[in-house]
C-alpha cells in the first residue's frame, strides 16, 4: 500500500474501525497505524485503537509499507532425499508451502532459501516468489513434496506434474464412510464462498480420485486416496462430495476434539528423477497427530501403513 493521506469525520465508532472503513486497510494495519502516532483526532495525536469518536475530524498521514521481502530463515525440515537437481521434504502441517499475499515468512520456500544459502528477494509480489516449486500442499495436509534445485529440474518436475507422470498416494481420516470407488467429478470455484472449492463450481476442471478403505471404526475410516489430477482441495472437496468430510477440515466439514487440523497426509510420491528419468518412489510416515486421532476413535492401525513412531527407511528407492 502506497502512502495513506485521508481525513474524514465520524461518530459513534471505534477509531481503528473508522480508520480501517476509511482507508481499505486491514484492522490489524489501521491499529499499527494508531500506535505509531499516524492518525490525529481533532489535531491531537491518538495512540488508543478503542477510542469511540463523536463526531471528531481524524486525519491519518501514513507512509507507504516497506516494499515485501522474502527472506532466507533457518528452519529444521525433515529431508527424505536430495541431490544436485532435487530436494524431497516430509512438509509438516502448519507450514505453507509458498509465499503468498500477508505471508512473507515461516514457508518451505523460506526455510529452503535458508538451507541453500540464497538471497532475499525484495519488492515482488509475495506469491511469486516461489523457487524451485512445482506443486504444492495446503498448509495443514502433512507430507512428501518434491522442489526443483535449478530451472532445468524445475521444468521436467513441473512436465513430470502436468502430463501426468507422478503417483501421487494419501492418507485420510474422514467423517463417515466414503465408497470404495472412482470419483470423477469436476471442480470449480465455490459460486458463492470463493474461498472454497466446489464440484461443478465456477469455471470446474476434470478431477479425478481413488478412494479406499484402509480400515474403519464407528462411523469413520482410514481413507487411502489416489488422485490423478491435482486441483486444489481436490481431496477434500471429493470427500466432502461423497458425504465423507476429513476429520478437523474446518473449510469443508468442522474442527474435531481429536486434531487441530484436516486430517490429511500426503502419503506417498513416486516421480521420473529429472535427469535421469528413473521413477524415484518417497514415503513420508504418517505423523503422530494422525495416529493418535485414529487410535482415540478407537481405531486399530493398519499393518502395512508407516506411521511417525516408527523410523522408516531413510532416502528414495527406485
Amino acid at each position: 500500500m502506497g502512502s495513506v493521506e485521508v481525513r474524514f469525520s465520524a461518530e459513534g465508532v471505534r477509531l481503528d474501525q473508522a480508520v480501517a472503513e476509511r482507508t481499505g486497510a486491514s484492522r490489524a494495519k489501521a491499529q499499527a497505524w494508531i500506535a505509531a502516532g499516524y492518525v490525529r483526532v481533532d489535531g491531537v495525536p491518538v495512540t488508543k485503537p478503542g477510542k469511540r469518536l463523536k463526531g471528531e475530524t481524524v486525519e491519518v498521514v501514513a507512509p507507504p509499507d516497506p516494499p515485501p521481502r522474502v527472506a532466507p530463515e533457518q528452519r529444521d525440515l525433515e529431508i527424505l532425499y536430495e541431490d544436485e537437481d532435487m530436494v524431497v521434504v516430509n512438509k509438516p502441517p502448519g507450514m505453507a508451502t509458498h509465499p503468498a499475499p500477508g505471508l512473507t515468512s515461516g514457508t518451505l520456500v523460506n526455510a529452503l532459501m535458508g538451507r541453500y544459502a540464497q538471497a532475499a528477494v525484495e519488492g515482488e509480489p509475495p506469491e511469486q516468489v516461489r523457487p524451485g516449486i512445482v506443486h504444492r500442499l495446503d498448509r495443514d495436509t502433512s507430507g512428501v513434496i518434491v522442489v526443483g534445485r535449478h530451472d532445468a529440474a524445475v521444468r521436467r518436475l513441473a512436465d513430470a506434474f502436468k502430463n501426468r507422470f507422478v503417483f501421487k498416494r494419501y492418507v485420510a481420516i474422514t467423517v463417515g464412510q466414503p465408497p470404495e470407488m472412482t470419483l470423477v467429478a469436476p471442480i470449480g470455484r465455490h459460486p458463492v464462498e470463493r474461498h472454497k472449492m466446489h464440484v461443478s463450481g465456477v469455471n470446474a476442471r476434470y478431477a479425478e480420485t481413488d478412494f479406499s478403505l484402509l480400515a474403519t471404526v464407528d462411523g469413520h475410516a482410514l481413507v487411502d486416496a489416489r488422485p490423478h489430477t491435482g486441483r486444489t482441495h481436490q481431496i477434500r472437496v471429493h470427500l466432502k462430495h461423497l458425504y465423507a468430510p476429513i476429520l478437523g477440515d474446518e473449510l469443508y466439514g468442522k474442527p474435531s476434539p481429536y486434531i487441530s487440523r484436516q486430517a490429511l497426509h500426503a502419503y506417498e510420491l513416486r516421480i521420473p528423477h529429472p535427469r535421469s528419468g528413473r521413477i524415484m518412489t518417497f514415503v513420508a510416515p504418517v505423523p503422530r497427530d494422525m495416529v493418535a486421532a485414529w487410535e482415540a476413535l478407537g481405531g486399530r492401525w493398519p499393518d502395512g501403513l508407516e506411521r511417525a513412531d516408527v523410523a522408516p527407511p531413510a532416502g528414495g528407492s527406485a
